[in-house]
């Protein structure tokens, strides 16, 4: 039985070790550093230029939707490869030409749904 756990007591003492490490690092870095603030140093600094107005800004949702559908598309077309080699093996060529398609399908359908909500326009 202690062989079973020893994999285990292994894992827990890398993640106690990590946690410590990290820990000590911020810590030594609290006491290490100097801290002296001053207004200028609290001014909220962006690329040389003075702030001006408030710190919120509206951000257009769509390219949020566009990089969304870019991923959902991204990785749905990572399927494709290994379904390639699969559809190239002997015995495998109906069973997996039909799965394909419905996959395709199924990706067809949420094209198709983006589409007809409207978040392919630009606008």
């Amino acid at each position: 039985m202690p062989d079973y756990f020893h994999g285990y007591t292994v894992v827990g003492l890398v993640a106690v070790v990590g946690v410590l490490f990290v820990t000590v690092a911020f810590v030594a870095g609290q006491l290490l550093r100097p801290s002296v603030p001053t207004p200028e140093k609290l001014l909220v600094y962006e690329c040389g230029v003075d702030p001006v107005g408030e710190g919120w800004a509206h951000t257009q949702v769509r390219y949020y939707i566009y990089a969304f559908l870019y991923v959902i598309f991204a990785v749905d077309s990572v399927f494709l490869f290994p379904w390639a080699t699969v559809f190239a093996a002997d015995g495998f060529g109906a069973a997996t030409l039909v799965e394909m398609f419905v996959f395709l399908g199924f990706l067809s359908v949420g094209l198709l749904y983006a589409w007809r909500k409207g978040v392919l326009t630009w606008t």
